[in-house]
């Protein structure tokens, strides 16, 4: 089977170019090819579809193959150049080899031809997969510094939120909702959620989301998901749903793949303004090595997700910022820049990846990867938790911001619970220790001054073995803290909570 290959020679004889093209087929390469011999149509040839390799020779009248090379490397074009010339001295080959060539052979001896092709391609290759890699270890490096910034700030933003939150419910349920100040509450409130909803996109870029995770089916996802969608994206954008009947599950938080799908369909959606096909498929994908090298996950099973458009496409530098957090081609005040940032940690932090491949005017396909296991999905939590659960029994909530923890407080007093307070590890292990036969549940926040959540958990333990535990935390990191946490078995709450979720969880917990 011959090997296609993309040939640009530089050379001002064409009997000397129809040579070289016979050797080069006798070698087995199906060649496409074009000849220049001066520089005008050398920079024009390098504007048509990308060459795999350059021939030159190295003197012509009009033209030199060290300028040639030069012109070539000015431009940025990386592929391998190869010097055959009759007048080529050792010294001078040396020289054009330091300027950026590859080899360099003599005319009338071309038996290296073929293997000297060979060699560079190879070559060509290793070093275009090289730098593929050092890009993407870049991109990583910058992705994680950016969410360590991102999750120290929501971390600190849900604490005070989770305070404003709690103060504003608990104004609201004193305050008749038609009243002047019973509406104004209520716009704080609706802003307090937009400020969570925010926070919620920086954690899950940084991938630091509490996740609740079980066994799913994309099918069902996608089936459940596309109802809301269909009036969101528009009558005039075609939706076509292509589901693998075989599809394999995976295990993770559908709330989360509910928003990755609903962002990249909303993106797909506004690249086509004027209508245009939203294509969502499902699959099994096995992993090789040289794809999980490049997709940079472990060799093996995935279910994959696809979402593709018709649209307007982007070019390669917008291709290479898009699920940098802040980065949109939108208008101001049309975006946040964080919708593809948000898709992104979250479908890392399940243990996948995601690719994207888009031309201008061509359109765009994102690909999700998720690690495929065997069983049967789960059904989806459809439990109402709107209302909060009243309660009478003791609660010692160990929070170390201030404000948080006098809004919790009240929350929980407001609903019935009688509440012990902490402002650190340490202290709550005390109160734990004087009152350990009247508390019924405690709710520590993972990290805090003196006494971690899971060092003040395990000391409570040793006083009374099965005390009931809930955790809180601002944002979930990859530290001892959350390998305690996990290997207790206690449930994680993620902050801001409302004083619904706070007692339900606490209810859950007491249930047990």
């Amino acid at each position: 089977m011959m090997i296609p290959l993309r040939l640009l020679i530089i050379e001002d004889l064409e009997d000397d170019a129809l040579l070289l093209l016979r050797e080069v087929r006798r070698g087995g390469y199906d060649v496409t090819h074009e000849r220049v011999d001066s520089p005008a149509a050398l920079t024009a040839a390098l504007e048509r579809p990308p060459w795999d390799l350059v021939i030159s020779d190295f003197s012509m009248p009009q033209f030199s193959g060290t300028d040639a090379l030069s012109l070539l490397r000015a431009k940025g074009f990386e592929m391998p150049f190869i010097f055959v010339s009759g007048t080529l001295g050792e010294d001078v080959a040396v020289a054009a080899l330091k300027n950026g060539a590859q080899d360099y052979l003599i005319k009338g001896n071309l038996q290296r031809l073929v293997p000297a092709i060979e060699r560079e391609l190879r070559e060509s290759t290793a070093r275009r997969e090289r730098k593929q890699l050092e890009q993407q270890v870049r991109q990583l490096q910058k992705f994680e510094a950016i969410g360590r910034l991102a999750g120290g700030i929501a971390h600190d933003f849900n604490n005070v939120l989770g305070a404003i939150l709690g103060w504003v419910e608990l104004a609201c349920n004193d305050t008749p909702p038609e009243s002047k100040v019973g509406q104004r509450l209520q716009r704080i409130h609706d802003q307090a959620e937009r400020a969570v909803g925010l926070t919620a996109q920086l954690l899950a870029f940084a991938r630091r989301q509490v996740l609740q995770r079980k066994r799913i089916s994309l099918n069902a996802l996608v089936e459940e998901a596309t109802k809301l969608l269909r009036t969101a994206i528009g009558e005039h954008i075609e939706v076509r749903i292509l589901a693998a009947p075989d599809l394999l599950v995976t295990v993770a938080d559908p709330a989360q793949l509910d928003q990755v799908l609903m962002n990249l369909c909303l993106n797909a959606r506004d690249s086509m303004p004027e209508g245009g096909c939203l294509t969502i498929a499902t699959g099994n994908v096995e992993v090789g090595q040289d794809l999980a090298r490049s997709a940079g996950v472990p060799p093996g099973s995935y279910v994959l997700l696809s979402v593709t458009d018709t649209g307007t496409g982007m070019d390669a530098p917008t291709l290479e910022r898009i699920f940098e957090p802040f980065f949109t081609t939108k208008e101001l005040g049309k975006g946040t820049g964080l919708g593809l940032a948000t898709v992104y940690g979250i479908v890392q932090q399940h243990g996948g990846t995601i690719q994207c491949d888009s031309k201008l005017g061509q359109g765009t396909v994102f690909r999700v990867f998720l690690p495929a296991v065997t069983g049967a999905p789960e059904e989806r939590d459809a439990e109402n938790r709107t209302q909060p659960r009243k309660g009478a029994e003791t609660v010692l909530l160990a929070e170390d911001h201030d404000g948080l923890r006098e809004s919790a407080q009240c929350m929980l007093e407001a609903l019935g619970y009688r509440v012990l307070l902490a402002s650190n590890g340490a202290e709550a292990v005390e109160i734990f220790r004087r009152h350990q036969d009247q508390i019924n549940v405690v709710v520590l926040d993972a990290v805090m001054p003196v006494l971690s959540g899971p060092d003040a958990h395990l000391q409570m333990l040793a006083i009374r073995p099965g005390v009931r535990v809930v955790y809180t935390t601002g944002y979930v990191s990859e530290t001892t803290s959350l390998a305690a946490i996990r290997n207790s078995g206690a449930p994680l709450l993620q902050k801001p909570y409302t004083p619904a979720t706070l007692s339900h969880m606490i209810g859950k917990v007491l249930e047990h």
